[in-house]
This record gives C-alpha cells, sequence and structure tokens, in this order.
C-alpha cells in the first residue's frame, strides 16, 4: 500500500514539475519553483540543491535550494571530482550514498572552505546520513548535478527513489537545454541585426559623406576652370560653400570618432566646476555664425548653479542638440536655450521652430544611427550619431536627456546634470 501511495504522490509530483517548466520563467525562477516541488514527494529529501557547471569559473555553483542558509550557500564553489557533486557529475549516472560513513568518504576530498560553507549553510558541521544526486544531461551535454540529502533522518533514501530523482533531473535538464538553444538563437538573431545594422551604417555615411565631397570637388572644379573668368562675388560663394561642406565631413566625422570613444568605453569625464550658463553662451555664439536665418537666445537665471562636469564633452552636448535644432529648422526662426535649477538637479532645455518630430519617431530618437524619416528632412544631413552621443554623455554624469514635439511646431530637447555642492 505504501508502494501505491509513493508511486502517486510521485507521478503527482512529476505532473507538476513539467506544468511548472512550462511557466514564462527565467531560469533561476524556473529552477527554485522546481525544486521546491520535491518537497513533501521524497519524504527523507531535507535539504537539496541544483548544481550547475559554471564552465568559465571551472566550478559548480548552487543555481537554485530548499533546507540550507541560501547566502551561506551562495559562497559555495566545487571543482570537477569534488565531493559527491563532481563525482556524480564526471560519472554521468546517479549515485546513492546510503550510510553516514560512505558519505564521508566520499566528501572526504571537499576543500575546507567548501566545508565551512557547508556548516554555515546547514547550521551544523554534523555531515548528511544520506545523499541521492543525479546528473543534469540531455544527450552529450553536462549541466550538472541534482543534489537532495537526508539531515537528521529517521528515514533515509533507498534505490527506488533513484529512477524518480533522475527523471527529475532529466526535466531540469530539457529546461536548461531549451533556455541555452533560446540563448543562441537568440545571438543569432542579434548578430543578424547587427550585420545588418553595420551594413545600413556603412550604406549611409558613404552616402552623407560624398554627398559634401562631391559639392566640394564641383565648386573646386569650377573655381580651377581656365576658360571662366568668375566675378570676385561668385568665386566667393563657391568659397563659403566649399567652407561649410568641410564642416559638414568635419561635424560627421567627429561624430563617428566619438561614438567610436563610447562604444569602447572610452567616454572619461573629468569634472571640474563649471558654470554653464557660459558654455551655453559660447556654443551659441559659435553656431550663430553659421545659422544666419536662426536667432539664438540664451535664458539662464541670475544665480545659476555651479556644476561639477566635464567642461570638454558638455560643451559637446550643448553642439550636438544645437546642430539638430539649426538642421531641423530649415526655414530659419528663433531657437531658446533655458536653464532651470531643480532641488537635485539642473534641467536644460533647447526649443526650435523646425518641422518637428512625429511621436513614433520620438522613441528612437536618441538610437545610433536613427534619422527622423519625413519628407521634410530628406535633404538634410548627418549621421544620426548626434543625440545618442548626447545622451551617453548626459548619462555618464548622472543625468538624463529626453524630447518633447509636434510636427510642423518645432522640438525641444530637455537634458537634466546632477547638482553637486562644491
Amino acid at each position: 500500500m505504501k508502494d501505491i501511495e509513493r508511486l502517486q504522490r510521485q507521478l503527482y509530483a512529476l505532473t507538476e514539475i513539467a506544468k511548472t517548466l512550462t511557466l514564462p520563467l527565467e531560469l533561476p525562477e524556473l529552477l527554485n519553483a522546481v525544486i521546491q516541488k520535491i518537497i513533501g514527494v521524497i519524504e527523507p529529501a531535507e535539504v537539496g540543491a541544483v548544481m550547475l557547471w559554471d564552465q568559465p569559473a571551472g566550478l559548480f555553483r548552487p543555481a537554485a535550494a530548499f533546507g540550507y542558509n541560501a547566502q551561506a550557500l551562495s559562497e559555495l564553489g566545487l571543482r570537477s571530482g569534488e565531493a559527491i557533486t563532481g563525482k556524480v557529475f564526471d560519472d554521468g549516472a546517479g549515485r546513492l550514498v546510503s550510510t553516514p560513513e560512505r558519505v564521508a568518504e566520499a566528501m572526504a576530498d571537499m576543500r575546507p572552505s567548501n566545508r565551512a560553507v557547508m556548516t554555515r549553510a546547514l547550521g551544523s558541521d554534523a555531515l548528511p546520513r544520506c545523499t541521492l544526486a543525479a546528473p543534469i544531461k540531455v544527450g552529450e551535454y553536462k549541466y550538472g548535478v541534482l543534489v537532495l540529502e537526508t539531515i537528521r533522518g529517521p528515514t533515509i533514501f533507498s534505490e527506488s527513489d533513484l529512477p524518480f530523482v533522475q527523471t527529475i533531473s532529466d526535466l531540469i535538464a530539457l529546461a536548461i537545454d531549451r533556455d541555452r538553444l533560446a540563448a543562441q538563437a537568440d545571438e543569432v538573431r542579434e548578430e543578424r541585426r547587427a550585420e545588418r545594422m553595420r551594413s545600413e551604417v556603412l550604406a549611409t555615411l558613404s552616402h552623407e559623406l560624398r554627398m559634401p565631397l562631391t559639392a566640394i570637388q564641383g565648386y573646386s572644379s569650377a573655381l580651377l576652370l581656365d576658360d571662366v573668368d568668375w566675378s570676385e562675388e561668385k568665386r566667393e560663394k563657391f568659397l563659403h560653400m566649399i567652407e561649410e561642406e568641410s564642416e559638414n565631413m568635419q561635424s560627421m566625422l567627429k561624430d563617428i570618432l566619438d561614438s567610436s570613444l563610447i562604444d569602447v568605453d572610452q567616454l572619461i569625464l573629468e569634472r571640474q566646476p563649471v558654470r554653464l550658463q557660459h558654455f551655453a553662451r559660447d556654443v551659441a555664439e559659435e553656431m550663430q555664425h553659421r545659422a544666419e536665418t536662426h536667432r539664438i537666445i540664451v535664458d539662464f537665471p541670475e544665480k545659476f548653479p555651479i556644476l561639477e562636469i566635464d567642461p570638454r564633452w558638455t560643451k559637446q552636448v550643448f553642439r550636438n542638440i544645437l546642430d539638430n535644432a539649426i538642421k531641423y529648422s530649415p526655414e530659419g526662426g528663433l531657437i531658446v536655450i533655458r536653464g532651470e535649477e531643480r532641488p537635485s538637479d539642473v534641467v536644460i532645455m533647447v526649443a526650435d521652430q523646425g518641422i518637428g518630430i512625429s511621436p513614433e519617431d520620438l522613441i528612437p530618437l536618441f538610437e545610433r544611427y536613427f534619422r527622423v524619416r519625413s519628407a521634410a528632412s530628406l535633404h538634410i544631413p548627418g549621421t544620426g550619431l548626434g543625440l545618442p552621443i548626447a545622451r551617453a554623455i548626459v548619462e555618464g554624469h548622472g543625468g538624463r536627456i529626453w524630447a518633447e514635439s509636434n510636427l510642423g511646431e518645432g522640438t525641444t530637447i530637455y537634458f537634466s546634470l546632477p547638482k553637486t555642492a562644491l
């Protein structure tokens, strides 16, 4: 009768575990949910753990457990072949260690540091009375070991428990394998997406850089024609066009270089006390020279706080945002740079009267290589790197950046920087 009841409990447990493994949970949550199902089904199991092989570290680490002090157990790291876990993994076969003497023998090679961890995790230095362990594997892939232990008794495991525990281990292995395959599929998709993006970026940059180069070549060739006597006014106009296109190319190449530095974590901030309003006025003056149809106004409160920021990179934020404001308001108009102090930070806004941005384009606005797609913006030069670079700089300072816009009414870019007591 007891055997029938045991089989019924095991069948119920397998059904519940199978259902649990179909839940849309992350792997650690899934393993913890599974191991909790074992409690009460296998009566001798007072503690248990899913030990997974960490290939880079060359150690078995607890991925899920019950009955232990979880914080203490997290420090456990078993080598290949070490203790019962390492031996079962190497053998690839389940094992019942049914007496305290055999448990002690199987754990004799456990390093002192790991034995100390087990003592803290169990709250006692007594060895388990009985251990049941089964490898977690699918085909040739071995992921780890499911370990169940009896600490005090009186009931201990029997050989009849081993097939059931191995079945649970196999179900766990299938879940881990599914997670591994899903991760590999995600990596493949991400690699394809990155490759596609690289191709698109190269095509875009080639096109964007070719435009000013073509213009420079055209105006230079025209000026060098021997059979044409250009007026002084025409010559000056051509030279201005060459200068403007050269500045466009220089701006694009600088964006690409800055983006590359950020990619390799070379955005190093050298903070110093700065009056932000002076930066805003300097950059506004600099940009006003190339924006004759625009009027740039700087409006800061008289007692604006001094901030500890990186001068070079913060100036670049102003340049990139202002450059966008000028390019995307081709008809000219007013551009306002305004500063506002809040309790814990300051907020800078740059508002233009340009073509505006649609709601769907606001979401990816600060992503690399994104360009606003509208009929009005088709002939606006750029790499799509200016605002993403500004975002990286602002976030590097502990601030954030965002935008508000309406089509045909202009765009306002905001960014915040934390205040620092000086």
